[in-house]
Order: structure tokens, then sequence, then C-alpha cells
């Protein structure tokens, strides 16, 4: 566990932003700080064994890593438990007459009970597949097709992956691609995905460059004597055209010949994971009548219950050929993998819950689980319709104040309206030289005099505007429409919390505990029901709730409470959450009749805690109800 608690410590400060205090880093491993401190002396005594200097940086602000130093030291430095592990599976895999324990510890320089206690994790990684392990004495054999045992390789490699990247050398040393050059995927995913244009299908770029993992491994296997034997059915047009390709490519890039059963697969492959048809591709697929309706449900629920504009059918067809094909990655149970699946949860909060709501219901219908990385791409099609479909931003009221020369105030007011488009209205020009400052209530005041007492609204400018002034006035703008949302929330937050529906410390085991803990001050006010709770539960197994390294917001899917209310706990330390940790978990009850304030609250309390230093105020000052609702109105407050 030490080794593995180390690994995410490199992994954190890697791709961390600046400097990262020992508390932080403690609440993210669920550990103390005090161990915090002890794997980074750990760490820069290998980098000091290795003279490569210091891999990470102490100082009054934390831990901040040199990346050079520190990627070096884990890329020479890799082996753990994990990585035997990952070698034990492998060898497995190619071992027709079985593994023996005793040579297996022994090559592995091992005690036999490492390994016992490595087949046993083994088993748990094949629960959710078609394979198992046999034993019969010493020996130990992996049973299964040749498909589930690639799709295990596959998994292998992305048990390494780093969140949000794709680092071939990574994935070929996991998969164990021995026959596969590391420099023929990047060549190759490119030119899969002009040929699949060149067909007339949109490439989705991230299932092409994993399906590119799916075609090496099948490559590798290949080599090996591994090949699949040719499956029923007879392809269609489009189908012999893309294996072709993939039979050109794969001579050209992994110099492997293909036979007609490896081609049959890698092609529906292809074709459930990398493309959404487009154009001429687009008419010649069918929808399924059933996936269709389920489809169209989820989507009207969802757009009633959400109050978003996605109920069209050109948005319903898109996504019915996106969840046709997600519905046999399902019950492969071969889910596509996301590397944005965090950042569009942390980042777009209302657009993800949007998603999970859609795949609930289209789950429920169609009796499949669709797990995290799916539900991230429906959000992408949410997302999608929802920019083409959305009206442009809040417009923010303006005042110019011009006093000078004739036309001069027409001349600025035609710059603005020109450059800055729809999101400002201009609703009163002052061309006198001694204004009312305090009768002027628009959003934003773009003035060319000094006004007595300026404010956030008040952006002073030139007679004559340049590209920086107008930049100027857009910065304004965005600051002034924050301001206006959290003053919304600050509002609605005083509404929704309560003394009694505040835990502080919250201690529970794991999720449930938490959301139990935090239901019974609501349902003893009537403003939930026993039912509410367990739906929050379920919502919370579908897709975890833990929006910011820091927050988590568990919610039941239907808008059933009696009122809209949060029940609000702060754990010492963190607690775990999915597979994050959090400190702060806000459990928020909605109504149906407030459903608008859903959107605020949920997207902005979001945003609040997303940010590092305000979390961290809010937490260390915040200790009784009082102080928590001073230290979040003075941080929404700015």
């Amino acid at each position: 566990m030490t080794g593995q608690r180390r690994e995410k410590l490199i992994s954190i400060l890697l791709h961390g932003d600046g400097w990262i205090t020992a508390a932080a880093l403690a609440d993210r491993l669920g550990v103390t700080p005090r161990s915090v401190r002890s794997y980074i002396a750990q760490i820069n005594a290998r980098a000091a064994r290795a003279d490569q200097g210091e891999a990470v940086e102490s100082g009054p602000a934390g831990y901040r890593a040199d990346r050079a130093v520190l990627a070096t030291l884990r890329g020479e430095q890799r082996a753990s438990p994990r990585d035997r592990l990952h070698r034990l599976v492998r060898e497995l895999l190619d071992a027709d007459q079985g593994l023996d324990v005793f040579v297996a510890a022994e090559r592995h320089h091992v005690s036999d009970a490492t390994v016992e206690a490595d087949l046993a994790r083994i088993r748990g990684l094949l629960e959710d597949t078609t394979l198992s392990l046999r034993r019969g004495g010493s020996v130990v054999t992996l049973d299964g097709d040749e498909i589930s045992r690639r799709r295990l390789v596959s998994r292998l490699a992305h048990d390494e992956m780093e969140e949000g990247t794709f680092d071939v050398g990574v994935l070929r040393r996991a998969a164990g691609l021995e026959t596969v050059d590391d420099r023929a995927f990047g060549p190759f995913t490119q030119q899969l995905g002009a040929e699949l244009a060149a067909l007339g299908y949109y490439v989705n770029e991230f299932a092409a460059a994993d399906v590119a993992l799916h075609i090496a491994i099948a490559a590798d296997r290949v080599s090996r004597g591994r090949a699949l034997e040719t499956t029923r059915g007879e392809a269609d047009e489009d189908q012999r055209r893309l294996a072709e390709v993939l039979d050109t490519l794969c001579v050209r890039h992994f110099d492997v010949a293909m036979g007609s059963g490896d081609l049959q697969h890698l092609t529906s492959l292809v074709l459930t994971r990398v493309v959404a048809p487009g154009g001429a591709a687009e008419e010649r697929v069918r929808l399924d009548p059933t996936v269709e309706e389920a489809v169209r449900t989820a989507v009207t629920r969802a757009a009633h219950g959400y109050l978003v504009d996605i109920a069209h059918e050109d948005f319903i067809r898109r996504l019915t050929l996106h969840v046709q094909n997600l519905v046999l990655r399902a019950r492969e149970h071969a889910p596509s993998r996301n590397p944005l699946t965090r950042s569009l949860k942390s980042d777009f909060p209302m657009i993800f819950q949007v998603a999970v709501s859609i795949a609930s219901d289209v789950g429920e219908q169609l009796e499949v689980t669709i797990h995290d990385d799916e539900i991230a791409y429906i959000a992408m099609h949410v997302g999608g319709r929802l920019e083409r479909s959305r009206q442009a931003e809040t417009v923010l009221t303006a005042t110019i104040v011009c006093p000078g020369y004739y036309e001069l105030h027409e001349l600025l007011h035609s710059r603005i309206a020109r450059s800055l488009g729809p999101s400002i209205e201009v609703t009163e020009v002052l061309t006198g030289v001694d204004p009312d400052w305090e009768a002027v209530d628009t959003d934003l005041v773009l003035t060319t005099i000094e006004p007595p007492q300026p404010d956030e609204r008040t952006v002073r400018l030139p007679p004559f505007l340049s590209e920086g002034d107008l930049g100027r006035i857009s910065a304004a703008a965005a600051r002034r429409r924050r301001s206006l949302r959290l003053a919304r929330l600050r509002a609605e937050l005083s509404r929704y919390l309560s003394e009694d529906a505040f835990i502080r410390p919250l201690v529970a085991a794991d999720e449930e505990e938490a959301i139990r803990a935090l239901a019974e001050p609501l349902v003893a006010r009537g403003v939930i029901d026993q039912q509410y709770v367990e739906n929050t539960v379920e919502r919370e197994q579908l897709s975890s709730t833990a929006f910011t390294e820091t927050l988590a917001v568990p919610h039941a899917l239907r808008m059933t409470a009696s009122r809209t209310a949060i029940s609000i706990g702060i754990a010492d330390g963190s607690l775990p959450w999915g597979d994050s940790r959090v400190q702060v978990v806000a459990l928020t009850a909605f109504s149906e009749e407030e459903r608008e304030a859903f959107q605020t609250v949920f997207e902005q309390l979001v945003e609040v805690f997303s940010e590092r230093d305000s979390v961290t105020r809010i937490i260390r000052r915040g200790e009784g109800f009082a102080g928590f609702l001073d230290e979040l109105a003075a941080v929404i407050d700015g």
C-alpha cells in the first residue's frame, strides 16, 4: 500500500500546478502530513542515489516537483507490486500448460506466499470477465477465450495510464507488447482517422488512440500464433471496406497480416468505438427502434427535469447512433475510455448531471450498465447540443459616460457594439460633464472620465478604444457575470442551509454512510423521505459525485424533496469517495418546484469549492455553522 501511495503522490506532484501543501497532499492520499514528508524524503533519497538532484522541492508553501527529475526517476525505478502482478497476468496469458507457483516465485524473487496473494488479486481482476483461474496442485491455468484475454491485456495497460494521458511507452510496457514498435502508434492512428473520414465518418480521436492499442494488442497476439477464428455473419459494404483499410495499415505499421477472424473483430471494434456516422455514412446506418425510443424518453425527461434545451430531433438521432454502439460495448463489458471524464465532471457539473440522468434512464430501459467514461461521452453530446442551441451569454447592461466633442460618444458606442456584440447592451449614454453617478444602475459603467467612487462595475476608457481597452471591458464583464452568479448563490444558500443540517466532523467509512448521516436531519424535518435517501445512494453508484478534489455533492436524480435544502458535512482530514477523497460533502435535496435553483446552486457551489485557496480558508476558519457561513459568504463576495 505504501508503494501505491508513493506512486500516487508522484502522479499528483507531476500533474500539480505550482506548490501543494503537505495537508492537501495528505488529504488526497488519505494519510497524515507526516507520512507525506516521509514519502517525499524517500523519493528525494532515490533521486540522490541516482545523482539526479532533488526531485521534490520543499518550501513554506509546501512541495513542488522538478518535473524532469521526477519523471526520469519514475521511468527508471517503476518496479512495484503492481508491475509484478501484471507480469504474472501476462505469463498466465501465454502459459497454455499453466503457471507453476513455485517457479514463478523463484523467477520474480519473492516468496510463494507473495505469489499466492498476487493470484488472489488476479481473481479480483477477472470478476467482470469470462476468464477464470483453474488450480491443479501448484499449477494455475487461465481459462477463457482469446477476445477476453485481449481485453484483459488492454485493462492492464489502462491501469498503468496516468489520468488524462496516453503514454505509448507505458501502455506498451504494461501490455507486454514486445513485438510492437512505439513509433507505430501515432502514424497508425492518424492514417486510420484519415481513412475513416474518407469513408464518411466523424472520428472520436480519444477512442481512436484506444483502438490503436487494441489493434496493437491484436497484432502482438497474432504474431505469437494466437489469431482469432472467423466469426459468423456476412459483412456489409462498409465493413468490407474498413477491413481492407485495417489490413493495409496493420501490415504497414505493425508488420502483421491479420486473418479474416481478426479483421472482422477489429472492424467491429472500430465501428463501435471510434466513429459517429456523418454525411452519407449517417444515412446508411439504421436506428434501432428500441434504442431510439429509450433515448427519446431519456432526453425528454432530462430536458424537462433540468430545464435544458436538448429535445431536438437531430440531437436524438445522433445520440441514438452513439448509444447503439454504447450498448454493444456495455454488453461486451468493454466500455470506451475517455481521458476527459474527470475534467468534464468538475468543470461542467450540470452538463455531466444531465448525462447521468440520460444514462440512468437508457441503462434501465435497455438493461445495460453505463460506466463513467461512457457517461462522459454522453456529456460531450449534451454539451455540444447546448452550445449550438444556447442563446448568447447573459446580457449585461451598460452605461456609457462620455462628455466631450460632437459625435465622440456615438463613435464609442458604435465601436463597443461592433466589437463586443450582443453580450453587452448599452442602455444609456450620458454626455454631461457632471452626471448623476448614483442614478446609474447598470451592470457596467464605461466612462471616459473618472467617477467619484470607482467600483467593480467601472471601466475607465480613453475616447478612442484600442484592442487592449476592449479586452479590459471583456474582462470586467466576465468578473461582473461571476459576481452576479455568486451573489445569487449567496442568496440561495442562505435559504437552503441550516444549523441542524451542519455536521462537523463528519465521520463515515464510505459514501453510503456519509449520505445517510447527512440525510438524517433532512428526514427529521420532512424535507425528504427514506426513498429519497435510497435514490441518492443509487445515484452515487451510477457515477461518483466527487466533482472536485475536495467536494462531493450527492443527490437523487429525481427532484422529489418537499423543498430545496442542503446538508453540509466537513470531515477532519478526508473521506474516501469513489476513486477520490473529499473533505466537504453537500447532500442536496431539490424539489420539482425549484428546478431553476438546482442549476444555480449546483454549478456555483462546485465552482466555489474548485478553488483550492477558497476551500482551505472555508475549512480552516469555518469551525461552527456561523463561521462556515461567514467564510463561505466572504469567499463568494471575493
